[in-house]
């Protein structure tokens, strides 16, 4: 649009400069001189509001073109967060994922952990009445090799009393 709006600016220039000389070539035969002037000076100014035209469309092109390069560049811009948002979000899901089943595996971990307190407290009950069991063999035991130490006693005793009535009662 710009291109076009150039080519017919320098088109209706060039048919403005031609359409001038025609006429100066006229108006020389047939207008005043002061008309002349006037109509000079009309031009003139017809051309001087050509150029700030001009020179304002040229301005209004550039903001255009600024404007649309700062379009372009935020919308490249929001493509890139709506990526970046998309990964985070992937990350997000791989992350809850992960946690999920990492709170199975401790929950897993905790039940077995329940189960193996009460094995031991289970084996602590059992342990205490081993401990009681031995004990009480332990004091068995030694009530047992007493009563046999004092048994061995008499029987040594027994044995010395025989020894001594047996040759004496055979001579």
């Amino acid at each position: 649009q710009l291109c076009e709006a150039k080519a017919s600016r320098s088109l209706a220039q060039t048919q403005q400069a031609l359409e001038l000389q025609q006429a100066e070539a006229q108006i020389s035969d047939m207008v005043p001189k002061k008309q002349f002037e006037q109509l000079q000076n009309s031009l003139r100014e017809e051309q001087c509001k050509a150029q700030h035209l001009q020179e304002d469309l040229t301005l209004q092109v550039q903001q255009i073109c600024r404007q649309l390069l700062r379009t372009q560049v935020s919308r490249e811009l929001q493509e890139l967060a709506v990526e970046q948002a998309e990964g985070l979000e992937q990350s997000l899901r791989s992350a809850e994922a992960v946690l999920a089943e990492r709170v199975a595996q401790l929950k897993d971990a905790q039940v077995q952990l329940s189960r193996n307190k009460l094995l031991i407290e289970d084996l602590h009950e059992e342990n205490r009445g081993f401990a009681v069991a031995l004990h009480a063999a332990e004091l068995k035991q030694k009530s047992t090799e007493e009563k046999n130490q004092l048994l061995e006693e008499q029987a040594s005793a027994l044995k010395q009393l025989i020894g001594t009535i047996t040759p004496t009662s055979l001579s």
